[in-house]
């Protein structure tokens, strides 16, 4: 059985846990410490749906899929970014879907939104519920309702070809399932963002997501193979083959689309066969710009690891990369974190641990990189038990070339601290690896104003802003949602955005796919 989400939190319920007193009395030094108030418990908006559009959807999907009570409804309003909490936390729920509508196939998700076109209804797929960038908050203006189109049905294997080692999973297959199906099968994805535990296969293609495992395995934009979407038009299936010259990569229009072209109802992916060992190892350097060399070198030299992450110096002051010691004594420098996954790791483990000592890193042992694995997926509690506590927490990302690494870490540290005051802590990690270039993850926290969201929402711009000025994305791996659009059309500017534009009007004439969301 799926579990669900807590409402106003991040994760599982049975999680929630109090600011250890070791991480409480850090915090309350630095930042200072004041109990926020309990979440209230408020109504729901009433039904915005017609009796008779009801009646067609339960005709359609049955009576039991067909979901209008306050519990599902608030279940599926909203993500799990920093102001998603905090308007939950307050009480707002002004963006809870009229219905959550749970198609069980294709042809289910074909009629829901044909008949979404014939009442002008704004649709919004939801998968697991973990985007932080507002992709779950359709416009309500103009529309006869908002229809929650939960995927929670759609969890099939469909197929397996182990000969060209190729699955298809449906969508709504959250990670962890599609990895304990692909397991039966001798077989793993290999996909692991921080979220999860809780993010679906569809939602990982529509926002291009990346994870903890991309030096080893890829992102997962890389490892889809071809997908179906539903459209208002009919059905687009793409990926006949593993490479092709027939034209632009219509998959590629499709990752990372939100929603707003179409519904992703299946996508055939690569897969690995299960790897009979895994190896974290923790590493020592003495600054970012050392760590980040040796990143670049292991990238560019072929020597990557299955996992490679670096944190700066505050983050490793504060032993972020290890949930069970936030807070606890400090090995100073830069912390490494360096995972081998496979058949045998002994002899690409000696090749990079080799690379690292000659580039001037500092061997820590296994022990700490098997705490960092451990606890790879509960940061996101951290953040709910420091907003209990009148701290101001969320995250953020981007992306660049390594020549332009340490003007973009800086660019986005001076706006951060510009923007929240003297008291704030950045820090920041490496999270993802290329030859190339590198992504920069950002954790910021700062003492809570009397309005948290104005205060986020100032201090978001501002950084965003800076990523842009600095030649950077405005996302690697978080996608757009609503709340990166300004930044994302100056990014890929006017000619860019009229592309987007003529796609979704074709693709959607009526705008009922997640309106409002990715399209400037």
């Amino acid at each position: 059985m799926t579990t669900e989400m807590h409402p106003s939190r991040w994760g599982n319920p049975a999680e929630t846990t109090a600011l250890p007193e070791s991480t409480r009395g850090l915090v309350e030094l630095a930042l200072g410490v004041r109990e926020t108030p309990a979440v209230e418990e408020v109504s729901m908006p009433p039904v915005g749906l017609a009796d008779d559009v009801l009646a067609e959807l339960r005709a359609l999907l049955g009576d039991d899929h067909v979901l209008t009570d306050d519990e599902h409804r608030r279940l599926r309003t909203r993500g799990k970014s920093t102001p998603d909490l905090l308007r939950a936390r307050s009480g707002d729920l002004t963006d809870a879907p009229d219905v959550v509508a749970r198609p069980g196939t294709h042809d289910d998700v074909v009629a829901l939104i044909a008949l979404a076109v014939r009442h002008h209804i704004a649709i919004v797929p939801f998968g697991g519920g973990t985007s932080v960038t507002g992709g779950l908050v359709a416009r309500r203006e103009g529309y006869a309702g908002v229809v929650s189109v939960d995927l929670i049905r759609m969890k099939a294997l469909r197929e397996v070809d182990k000969e060209s080692m190729t699955v298809v999973l449906e969508p709504g297959l959250r990670g962890p399932e599609a990895e304990e199906l692909l397991a039966a099968e001798g077989l793993m994805l290999g996909h692991f963002p921080q979220s999860f535990e809780f993010a679906s296969i569809g939602g990982f293609a529509a926002t291009r997501s990346s994870g903890q495992s991309s030096a080893g395995y890829g992102r997962f934009d890389a490892m889809v193979m071809g997908l179906t979407l539903a459209t208002p038009q009919g059905t687009l299936e793409v990926g006949s083959s593993p490479a092709n010259a027939a034209g632009p990569d219509l998959r590629q229009l499709v990752l990372g689309s939100e929603g707003a072209f179409g519904i992703i109802t299946s996508v055939r992916v690569r897969v690995k066969k299960l790897p009979v060992e895994k190896v974290y190892e923790a590493w020592n350097f003495p600054s970012f710009t050392a760590g980040a060399d040796a990143m670049r070198h292991l990238a560019q030299n072929g020597l990557m690891p299955t996992v490679l992450r670096l944190s700066d110096e505050n983050e490793t002051a504060l032993n972020l990369a290890s949930h069970s010691d936030v807070g606890g004594e400090s090995t100073g420098g830069c912390l490494m974190i360096v995972g081998h996954e496979g058949a045998s790791v002994a002899a690409r483990q000696a090749l990079v641990g080799a690379a690292l000592e000659e580039l001037g890193g500092t061997p820590l042992g296994e022990d700490r990189g098997a705490a960092w694995a451990e606890g790879r997926f509960h940061a996101p509690y951290l953040r709910d038990s420091l907003l209990d506590v009148g701290v101001l927490v969320e995250t953020l990302e981007t992306a660049t070339f390594w020549s332009n690494r340490d003007r973009l870490y800086k660019a986005v540290t001076s706006a951060l601290t510009e923007a929240l005051g003297e008291k704030t802590l950045v820090l920041c990690h490496i999270s993802h690896v290329y030859e190339t270039g590198c992504s920069l993850y950002f954790t910021v926290a700062a003492p809570q104003a009397d309005a948290p969201l104005e205060q986020w929402l100032a201090a978001k711009a501002k950084a965003s802003q800076a990523m842009v000025d600095a030649g950077a994305t405005i996302t690697h791996h978080h996608a757009v949602g609503t709340d990166h659009k300004p930044w994302l059309a100056q990014e890929i500017g006017e000619v860019g955005v009229r592309i987007l534009r003529a796609v979704k009007a074709d693709l959607d004439p009526t705008d009922v796919l997640n309106p409002g969301v990715l399209i400037p």
